[in-house]
């Protein structure tokens, strides 16, 4: 069984100026629902949805879908703690793919990609890759499940990545998967794809 997190917990302290960017429009729709209705429509057996800076108004962006929301009341420390919080609630999975809200161009199509590759066997997290830049989202299996666990601060899970061996990266065309929100100029560029 493989979930989806998908991450939406941060400040966006780049974006601030704006407000909260997961809430602001893009292609109709708030920009979070792009990277949750990807989950969604993807094979993924369950949906978690990791809220915590602005929760209040972000989670009503959420109600009515098929899907879990879990409050990170650490957001502040970064994306460690929302990956944590996330993955106490996947224990059972044998995988998550790991989503950031602010990436509104990742397909489902990509995702059931990354899972199939995974269930194919042999790599402990499945990434995608556009013009030799590794991007997101990533599948990480169970086994990273503890070391995952033990980060902190903002990195994510990147720096633990680089120190193995036998995470599979798939190649796609697919400009998505490097592209993401920081700024309010972001939205723009994106728009262009």
């Amino acid at each position: 069984m493989i979930v989806a997190l998908v991450l939406a917990a941060g400040c966006g302290r780049r974006f601030s100026e704006r407000g909260n960017k997961l809430l602001e429009s893009f292609r109709g729709r708030p920009l979070l629902r792009h990277a949750v209705d990807a989950a969604l429509g993807s094979r993924v057996a369950e949906t978690i949805v990791v809220t915590g800076f602005d929760a209040e108004r972000v989670e009503p962006v959420l109600e009515g879908l098929p899907l879990r929301i879990v409050r990170n009341r650490e957001y502040e420390e970064g994306m460690a703690a929302s990956l944590r919080a996330g993955l106490r609630h996947a224990r059972e999975a044998d995988g998550a793919v790991v989503l950031l809200g602010d990436m509104p161009l990742i397909r489902s199509e990509l995702i059931d990609r990354l899972i199939a590759d995974f269930e194919a066997g042999g790599a402990s997290a499945v990434a995608p890759s556009h013009d030799g830049r590794r991007g997101n989202p990533v599948l990480l299996g169970r086994g990273l499940f503890p070391s995952v666990a033990r980060l902190s601060g903002d990195a994510g899970a990147r720096a633990l990545l680089r120190t193995r061996d036998d995470v599979r990266e798939i190649e796609t065309d697919d400009a998505g998967v490097i592209l993401d929100v920081d700024a309010a100029s972001d939205l723009f560029a994106l728009s262009q794809h």
